[in-house]
């Protein structure tokens, strides 16, 4: 996967010595960071015309309690402008788990620090609200600490429970609104999608400010994959955006090939692409399909979920699943395609269409919809950016930015494709921006179908890898062995770490997983593209009305399992 260089910018020749340790030899860039040193080389790293590393796209933590320096704050960088990648590690001790917020360089790292906080105790100084965001409030000690119960559960009481009480921060004071009230939706109501909690102060219909409240899906993926092999962990996956959980299989199957150095056979990797770009025109439909009918919209409801609905039949045909499908493995797919499997995407090329039009007509030059969508939510390049975003929400704002452009990976530097970008960065843009793409993965699919299907395999020949046939596990003793061996102990993942990402249909989608040589993870860190979106709900809705914010999350398509894993 190419990657631009990093230059060294004049920065770190000014700091004492070993404030910045440069590591070769790993998947991209990576430099180990002094604490002390951290948010002068953040702010550098960013504002320097030679890196110009403008996006901050993950910050987690890694526990290694064998080491003097027990934690680890990973931030994961991308610069824009020069198309580079850097991951920084800043080692912590364990007795003094503290570092600098970077909130004022990058404000997409408010929740990631919380999220850090939550999960392994990393206390973030100049963090404003440094309070856990993931687990409630009555939840004791840090569980994705390596000596943490898997099994421990606690229990949250009426008296721990939170009570948000946002305050304008505005010229103007709560004593001066005329009709100043506090209101609660959430988690349970249905323009909330049913769990995340948005309690906002109005003045009259105007929200002068809110706070967001998630966790409440919360189950931990990060923990219960280092409890299982790397194989059991796909049916995790599916549970992430389970609105396209074939990509999520894609990515995480994938990363982990890339860190095992083999490649999932050609008609794998073709008929992987093609089952993502449908999920991808399904998670679309979904999404504008929910916006429209939170917007009172309903014909279009019905008619942007009938295409899901024919989706689903294909990737049954192929898995045996719809909603959660777990149909990838490491090393390629779960089972052969089925023999009608080209004539069941010639339909869907033929069928699709027909609805996703009709939805246009009806609607992208209607006089209800423009008054709900455009102007509403607007947000510039720049602050998109500077709030992590990526995906269609990211090109809405202005920012040509797209895995499958940017590194192409399977095929995507193979087909013919355009990455639509618009500029208007509100609710209306975000929703032209999902149905274009609609047509430019219809367009990807009709192109591998003209290729043709390969021939050969469907899975790696590796019995190290992939489980051998039923009929040679029942006849051979060496089948038999490997059939035991992979399913007792799993895959032997080789020592090592490794970030890669791909095109979700929310944004970049991205797995960070660490190896230590065993068949379990030891540590899996995924970037979920909705998080930084959801973060930035309250910045945008400042100003707006209660039926914006319906309208506006429903256009952000935030699916709480991938938010809140």
């Amino acid at each position: 996967m190419p990657t631009a260089t990093i230059p060294a910018p004049p920065l770190l020749d000014s700091l004492p010595e070993g404030s910045v340790e440069v590591v070769e030899g790993l998947d991209q860039p990576t430099w180990i960071v002094r604490r002390d040193a951290l948010a002068q080389v953040a702010r550098q790293l960013r504002d320097d015309p030679e890196t110009q590393f403008d996006l901050l796209l993950d910050l987690c933590g890694v526990d290694y309690p064998d080491r003097d320096e027990r934690f680890e704050a990973v931030y994961h960088l991308y610069s824009l402008p020069r198309a580079a990648r850097l991951r920084l590690k800043v080692p912590v001790l364990e007795d003094d788990p503290v570092l600098p917020s970077l909130i004022d360089v990058w404000t997409a790292a408010d929740w990631f620090e919380r999220e850090a906080w939550d999960m392994f105790g990393l206390r973030f100084e100049g963090h404003p609200n440094l309070r856990r965001i993931l687990t409630h409030e009555a939840f004791q000690g840090h569980p994705l600490r390596k000596d943490y119960d898997p099994a421990r559960r606690w229990i949250l009481t009426e008296d721990k429970i939170y009570k948000p009480n946002p305050q304008p921060t505005g010229s103007e004071s709560v004593d001066d609104m005329f009709e100043r009230m506090t209101i609660n939706i959430g988690p349970s109501h249905p323009a909330m999608h049913g769990t995340f909690r948005v309690v906002a102060t109005l003045d009259g219909e105007v929200i002068v400010a809110s706070e967001v409240e998630i966790g409440y899906l919360h189950r931990c993926f990060e923990k219960m994959a280092e409890t299982h092999t790397w194989q059991q962990v796909i049916p995790y996956t599916d549970r992430l955006n389970y609105c396209s959980s074939f990509i999520n299989n894609v990515a995480y199957c994938r990363t982990v090939e890339k860190l095992m150095g083999i490649e999932a056979p050609p008609r794998a990797v073709w008929a992987q692409m093609i089952l993502s770009e449908f999920s991808r025109i399904m998670d679309h439909c979904v999404c504008n399909g929910s916006t429209l009918v939170d917007t009172g919209a309903l014909t279009n409801f019905w008619y942007m979920f009938q295409p899901r609905e024919e989706i689903y039949g294909l990737l049954e045909a192929c898995c045996g699943a719809r909603l959660t499908v777990s149909a990838c493995r490491i090393g390629g797919l779960l089972e052969d395609l089925p023999p009608d499997f080209e004539a069941r995407c010639r339909h869907l090329l033929e069928t699709v269409p027909e609805f996703i039009d009709d939805v246009d007509k009806v609607v992208t030059k209607n006089r209800i919809w423009l008054d709900r969508s455009v102007g509403v939510a607007a947000i510039s390049a720049e602050e998109a950016v500077d709030h992590g975003w990526t995906g269609p929400c990211l090109r809405a704002s202005g920012v040509d930015y797209d895995v499958r452009r940017a590194y192409p990976y399977d095929l995507y530097g193979e087909v013919d494709f355009e990455v639509p970008v618009f500029q208007g960065g509100d609710v209306f843009d975000r929703y032209r921006m999902r149905m274009e793409e609609i047509h430019q993965s219809l367009s990807i699919i009709r192109q591998l179908l003209d290729r043709g299907m390969p021939d050969g395999p469907y899975i790696v020949d590796d019995p190290h890898v992939a489980l051998p046939p039923k009929e040679d596990a029942y006849n051979q003793m060496e089948a038999m062995i490997y059939h035991f061996k992979l399913i007792m102990d799993g895959i032997q993942v080789p020592p090592g770490e490794l970030y890669h990402m791909v095109e979700g249909a929310n944004g970049e989608l991205g797995f960070y997983v660490i190896s230590d040589g065993s068949g379990k993870p030891y540590r899996i860190k995924v970037r979920p593209p909705c998080f930084p979106i959801m973060a930035s709900f309250s910045h945008l809705m400042q100003g707006g009305t209660i039926s914006d914010a319906i309208a506006t999350l429903g256009g952000l398509n935030i699916i709480a399992g991938e938010l809140e894993r």
